[in-house]
């Protein structure tokens, strides 16, 4: 990894972390750690997206050319994204909010952006992969701002909840087995093909989980109506 590539994550780290005090210190001073660490998140996600299309070299092809020399944009681009993982990870430890899942993901993306960027290659799965991940993960986080700032079962929250269940469905299990079939058949080394693969499996697992989600939601809406025209 060249120098000002390494300097560019630390930058990142400590500037991602900046940007949590700020939120957490200034912005929103009586909302919860987790509430602050959710506007970062959304941040990151929402410039992940930009500068990730920002980064595709023909959009006939988003992931073309394949198994290539990364562009400069498409280096940047992983690096801010890395430092993000690496920050947010540490926010996780800090808050004592361990989940194995979030922690294997956020591993599985460390790992993989760092060998994308040590390699320096494999660019434009990359940052499709980024832009699939991060795409829906506004309506992840709206899903749990909303319920801090008293909007738990509310018709605007189940919207939210829904609008994330189908993002998240198409991205990672449309675009994403088609991204991960084409990052194994490429001839990318094998590190980032076991990433790949190991971030498919992990969507997989999130996938299961928010059908069971978006059910209970779903149930538990109509029972309530149900009661409500019985009273």
């Amino acid at each position: 990894m060249e120098d000002h590539i390494l300097n560019w994550v630390v930058i990142g780290v400590l500037s991602w972390a900046a940007t949590f005090l700020l939120v957490r210190k200034i912005l929103f001073p009586n909302q919860s750690f987790d509430f602050c660490n959710r506007i970062v998140s959304t941040i990151h996600a929402s410039l992940a997206v930009a500068l990730s299309s920002l980064s595709v070299q023909d959009w006939r092809c988003p992931v073309c050319p394949m198994a290539s020399k990364s562009s400069p944009w498409q280096m940047q681009t992983m690096a801010v994204s890395l430092a993000y993982m690496i920050y947010d990870l540490g926010c996780g430890l800090f808050e004592k909010q361990f989940k194995i899942d979030n922690s294997i993901h956020h591993l599985v993306s460390i790992i993989g952006f760092g060998a994308g960027l040590a390699y320096e290659k494999c660019g434009s799965e990359m940052v499709a992969a980024l832009w699939i991940t991060e795409i829906s993960s506004p309506f992840l986080h709206l899903r749990e701002l909303l319920k801090e700032l008293g909007y738990k079962d509310t018709d605007l929250n189940l919207a939210a909840d829904i609008s994330f269940a189908i993002i998240f469905t198409f991205a990672r299990m449309v675009g994403g087995p088609y991204l991960t079939f084409v990052t194994l058949s490429a001839d990318n080394p094998l590190l980032i093909k076991a990433m790949a693969l190991g971030l498919q499996l992990v969507s997989a697992f999130w996938f299961y989980k928010i059908a069971r989600m978006v059910k209970y939601k779903l149930a538990k809406r109509t029972t309530s109506k149900e009661l409500a025209k019985a009273e």
